[in-house]
């Protein structure tokens, strides 16, 4: 058998065995092992097992991406993110849907210092989903509203996704994030349409908040936001004045987040325990995957399968646009049923080749990527976000409620990847901006 061949047997069966719900980092690192050893032999096999986890872990940007979880995870179980929502709710009080428009406005500022969608949407649904049920708002509208606007964590920079790609594809991160920032801001836009839209064409979605609240109390609100402010500040300010890398940004920001909760006194051994655990769990999960999707490029490239399947989609000649189409549907399929950081992992060693031989960027695609892997955060029938919120709510909203919350936006959320595919200026305005 040749080994192209071999190379395509081998993506079968990884396909396989994911489909029979085996773990995606292991799968990645056994078939790419088997795979290696088929067409060059065990000891090369062995070698790149001990050689390629290595040199990928070894990479001094990655160091930065359990800083950012852990500065995610601190702000999470310190609870600094309250006054986001307070201070939003204070001011959106009498708008159309206002507290659900004031929970994606507090996503954002989550999503400021966490870079995590899982976070983002479980810490807002603590916070958010119980008050718009004490005010009577629509079950669907409450709970899709935040599974929703916690998909903007991965967009807005720090970005764990970002980070991971900007390593693998060789890019620069401070430019996928200023990228990441424009798409993050119109998002927000988009969802905030869409509430305001949907509760004026229909009132009974959210009952209006009687509540008077005076100009004096809404300027009082905004003092509860200095914790993320203050962290926003060190980190974006740093970052992007040149001050330090994004590695050190990720070390400031943790650092920051720890003494913004001592001073308010919200830190406590609890609090600091489960932010190291969780940091270090999902850190080494997510290293696992990166380590397994290292060696299958090296089988592709040994097996010419990667080349291969490059030069075919070339040799149809199709238009740069239909290519990018044709990803995107992988990706929309792909996020039904995987991970964000696993779907990309797997598909980036065959589709990066292919993406090199158009006119997009790679900074342009590589914010394209996290919006649509953020879309699989939400899409059935494994919307881990939906599942998130689910688990914070408990028995008072249905799975399948859910699900219905996020129709609305899941059509704002296509049509905005449609305007960054026609205008791919959008995205790339800020990081040639500042690179000029």
């Amino acid at each position: 058998m040749s080994d192209i061949g071999i190379g395509f047997i081998g993506l079968i069966a990884l396909f396989v065995l994911l489909l029979l719900k085996m773990p995606i980092g292991f799968t990645l690192i056994a078939v790419s092992f088997v795979g290696i050893w088929a067409v060059v032999g065990v000891d090369i096999a062995m070698s790149s097992l001990g050689i390629i986890p290595y040199n990928f872990a070894a990479n001094w940007t990655l160091s930065s991406v359990p800083l950012f979880l852990f500065l995610g995870f601190i702000c999470y179980h310190t609870n600094l993110t309250q006054g986001m929502f307070k201070a939003a709710r204070a001011w959106l009080a009498g708008v159309p849907g206002g507290l659900a428009i004031a929970s994606i406005f507090g996503s954002a500022g989550f999503a400021a210092v966490s870079g995590s969608s899982i976070a983002c949407s479980a810490a807002m649904g603590r916070i958010a989903i119980p008050e718009m049920l004490r005010y009577k708002y629509d079950p669907s509208l409450a709970t899709g509203t935040v599974a929703v606007a916690g998909t903007i964590g991965a967009l807005i920079p720090p970005s764990i996704i970002m980070i991971l790609y900007g390593v693998i594809a060789q890019t620069s991160i401070s430019q996928l994030f200023l990228g990441g920032i424009t798409a993050g801001l119109i998002t927000i836009i988009g969802y905030v349409l869409v509430v305001y839209v949907r509760v004026k064409l229909n009132p009974s979605l959210a009952q209006d908040v009687k509540e008077e609240i005076s100009f004096k109390d809404k300027v009082v609100a905004l003092k509860d936001t200095w914790p993320i402010i203050l962290i926003m500040i060190g980190i974006f300010g740093g970052l992007f004045g040149g001050v330090f890398t994004p590695n050190e940004a990720g070390a400031i920001g943790a650092f920051l987040a720890c003494v913004v909760a001592i001073l308010k006194r919200a830190m406590t051994w609890a609090a600091f325990k489960a932010a190291a655990l969780e940091t270090l769990v999902t850190t080494s999960a997510l290293l696992i995957i990166a380590v397994g999707a290292s060696l299958l490029t090296r089988f592709l490239v040994l097996s010419g399968t990667g080349d291969f399947i490059a030069d075919f989609i070339i040799s149809l000649e199709a238009s740069d646009m239909w290519v990018m189409l044709g990803i995107i549907l992988i990706y929309l399929v792909l996020g039904m049923f995987l991970e964000p950081v696993g779907a990309m992992l797997l598909t980036l060693p065959v589709l990066l080749p292919i993406i090199e031989t158009t006119s997009f960027s790679l900074i342009w695609f590589g914010v394209i990527l996290t919006k649509l892997l953020e879309i699989g955060m939400i899409t059935p029938p494994v919307g881990m976000n939906v599942f998130v919120v689910k688990s914070v709510v408990g028995d008072a909203v249905t799975t399948s409620q859910v699900f219905k919350g996020i129709l609305w936006f899941l059509v704002i959320d296509l049509a905005i990847v449609g305007m960054f595919l026609i205008f791919p200026e959008i995205i790339l305005y800020l990081p040639e901006w500042v690179s000029n």
